[in-house]
């Protein structure tokens, strides 16, 4: 007897239809010994994990996207397709796990079957046996074994159940997986195209009947040189191959064996049997008055959730870190590289941290929102109207997570099929405003707009914040609407949606999914983060030639002068610094660029700096009009307080809303480019993005300034 104990040698895929409960299984499998990435070449989630079968056997689990059957149309099913058919280079699994729903098998086995017919050994997990017994579904799994050929394990993953059963069975596999001997195929698979079967199998010896089949559909997508792709082509024309019929033939007969050994093995109640409680619910959820009055009340809640949470430890967080710059500032001379720490590494590194809390929040209310079973209800609502602007229901959540962080919401596209509508999604998502813009809002609404109350309650300064919100809503569907005439990305579309039962969110699942999203915004988006600021600090703390020198000069004369304004002089010289540094210098060579827009070069400058992070902006603020903590006056005072050379408001009405405009149309956050462009592969779309948002906020703003002036 020869035990695997080597886990490069010895790999095992999960596979399974999606709602299933692979991913359940998966986390309880492997826990936190998991790892996720993408696949080579496509952006789609890789989750690989540790299995200790036993104290002997380890294996390496890797969680393959969700799929139906063998026949991929999206690109994360082309991905399972590809590792399945062991034409993936890097994963060749030597045993497949087969997650299926209990309380739908006949739709289950159809993929079963199919996995079958390719000759690897095969586990069949039956997941979701609670429900199915909840519906009076009774499954003799002895005879489910015996008609399949092989073993059959029924597992409740959300409550740890028939675990210790499972591991049995997969040290049996493991033991005999050396020696395994195929199964006859589930169907006649040769009698659909024997004469093209047959000289496929002399082309690559070893293929199983089924096998064979599939690389006469699809061999085009799998890596084989050139010679044997012309051969394929050849079988395929000598025998007047019928792709397209073959596949129908296949699934048909298949269908008739599987309602065959249901029958045989599953007693179902008759149809007319009353509702369970997920269609009872669904009448509510899904009522077309009510549904979308339910689904605003809980997007809503879900957006109100991510402030209302993570202002605490965001609060948190910058206290500490600005209680620990302040005490290593004090600690450290004042040297280059003490600079560089504090106000470069130490800032970068608090503009990635302050960010996790809402990302780790927002991530934990989204998958108890797909663990209940209510995200595919949403998409289900929204899709009338997405599909109108080129997108489909799936794209709303991504725009709806872009309220908090578009870094973690474009994230979330993944799991739109269709190409051209996931990149359009992409392209709108950070048109949505995020948390970064509330602080330039807060403090320009209060610079411009009248603090008063209408009907007693409805604050006009609260109305114009929720009307920047709903701008930014109905620009995204209006740029999607344009952009789609535009992008040619010829796919067809289906929203084909499986609406899953009513569930109790696992927290393990919750707290594993947050914790994976969170290292992945770190590893990813945290790197461009922190090279930018570090350029930012460079911009700002140098000027050219001796610019520098001479200003000090300038104002060690004063203090000495004035010792009494020592302070106020000592702000002046920041200011005036600044002002000639590398990033002052690019304010002002900007500015009659913004002129028309009613920005002069200080919030040109505030401009540059932002872009690493919009809320920057009330930083820079702060640095250029000389305000400290220990001022009486307040920023807010100080900017209201802002006159031009010709003696009017620098912070008019005008000024502010076309500042706002601007803040919210244009993309000014380097870590979102970062991330659209690990999503696209390309930053051909980053840099597209980039130019049409800095275009739309430019001609937004100005018409804005010019209309109100």
């Amino acid at each position: 007897m020869r035990l695997f104990v080597n886990k490069k040698n010895f790999h095992i895929a999960l596979v399974g239809n999606p709602n299933s409960g692979k991913t359940s299984l998966f986390n309880l499998l492997t826990g936190l010994n998991q790892k996720v990435g993408n696949f080579p070449g496509v952006t789609v989630d890789k989750k690989t994990g540790t299995l200790e079968v036993n104290e002997q056997i380890t294996a390496n689990l890797i969680d393959l996207p969700g799929t139906y059957s063998l026949y991929p149309r999206r690109s994360d099913e082309w991905v399972a397709y590809k590792v399945l058919m062991h034409e993936d280079d890097l994963e060749k699994p030597d045993i497949i796990i087969l997650v299926a729903d209990a309380s739908n098998l006949k739709r289950n086995l159809l993929f079963c079957s199919q996995i079958l017919d390719l000759k690897i050994p095969v586990v069949l997990v039956l997941t979701m046996n609670d429900i199915a017994a909840s519906k009076g579904i009774i499954i003799d799994i002895d005879g489910l074994q015996k008609d399949l050929g092989v073993p059959v394990v029924a597992v409740n993953p959300r409550k740890n159940k028939g675990v210790s059963n499972f591991k049995k069975v997969i040290t049996q596999i493991c033991n005999s997986v050396e020696t395994y001997q195929p199964k006859p195929d589930f169907i006649d698979v040769k009698s659909i195209a024997p004469d093209s079967i047959h000289q496929l199998q002399q082309l690559i010896p070893g293929a199983s009947n089924y096998r064979a089949i599939h690389y006469l559909i699809n061999h085009e997508h799998f890596p084989l040189n050139d010679q044997l792709q012309e051969n394929i082509e050849k079988v395929e024309k000598n025998n007047n191959f019928n792709p397209i019929k073959t596949q129908a033939d296949d699934v048909l007969m298949r269908y008739q064996k599987i309602r065959e050994l249901i029958k045989r093995n599953v007693v179902e109640p008759h149809p007319e049997d009353k509702k369970i409680f997920t269609d009872k619910i669904d009448n509510v959820l899904l009522h077309r008055f009510w549904g979308y009055l339910i689904l605003l009340t809980v997007l809503f809640t879900l957006f109100q959730s991510v402030f209302w949470l993570a202002q605490y430890p965001m609060n948190w967080i910058e206290a500490g870190f600005n209680n620990l710059t302040n005490y290593v500032d004090a600690f450290l001379p004042e040297t280059w590289w003490s600079n560089l720490f504090t106000k470069g590494i130490m800032a970068g590194l608090s503009g990635i941290v302050v960010f996790v809390p809402q990302i780790m929040i927002l991530f934990g209310l989204i998958t108890i929102l797909e663990d209940s079973g209510y995200m595919a209800r949403i998409s289900f609502l929204s899709d009338k109207l997405m599909r109108k602007t080129g997108l489909n229901g799936k794209s709303l959540m991504p725009m709806i997570s872009g309220f908090a962080c578009a870094v973690p919401a474009i994230m979330t596209t993944r799991n739109i099929e269709n190409k051209k509508e996931r990149l359009l999604t992409i392209l709108i998502t950070p048109l949505m405003s995020c948390s970064a813009r509330l602080p330039v809002f807060t403090i320009l609404i209060s610079l411009s707009i009248e603090n008063k109350y209408y009907l007693g309650f409805l604050s006009l300064q609260g109305l114009v914040m929720m009307g920047l919100y709903l701008t930014g809503i109905f620009g995204a569907l209006v740029v999607s609407y344009i952009i789609s005439k535009f992008v040619h990305i010829k796919e067809k579309s289906f929203f084909i949606l499986e609406l899953p039962i009513y569930r109790m969110p696992q927290l393990k699942n919750i707290y594993i999914t947050m914790f994976e999203k969170v290292k992945v915004f770190i590893m990813d988006a945290g790197k461009i983060i922190m090279i930018i600021s570090l350029v930012l600090w460079f911009l700002s703390s140098y000027g050219p030639g001796n610019s520098f020198a001479s200003i000090e000069k300038k104002y060690q004369q004063e203090i000495a002068q004035h010792p009494l304004q020592k302070d106020s002089l000592q702000r002046n010289l920041s200011s005036e610094k600044l002002k000639h540094s590398y990033a002052g210098i690019m304010g002002r060579t900007i500015e009659p660029a913004i002129k028309p827009l009613g920005f002069d070069w200080k919030i040109g400058i505030a401009l540059i700096s932002s872009f690493a992070a919009r809320e920057v902006f009330v930083g820079t603020m702060a640095t250029l009009y000389s305000v400290e903590e220990n001022n009486k006056s307040s920023l807010r005072e100080k900017m209201q307080a802002q006159v031009d050379d010709e003696g009017k408001k620098v912070y008019s009405l005008a000024t502010s809303l076309s500042l706002m405009m601007f803040y919210l149309f244009a993309m000014q956050c380097m870590s979102t480019l970062a991330v659209v462009k690990r999503e696209t592969k390309s930053w051909k779309w980053p840099a597209f993005q980039f130019a049409y948002m800095t275009l739309l906020a430019y001609g937004i703003s100005f018409i804005t300034f010019h209309l109100l002036r």
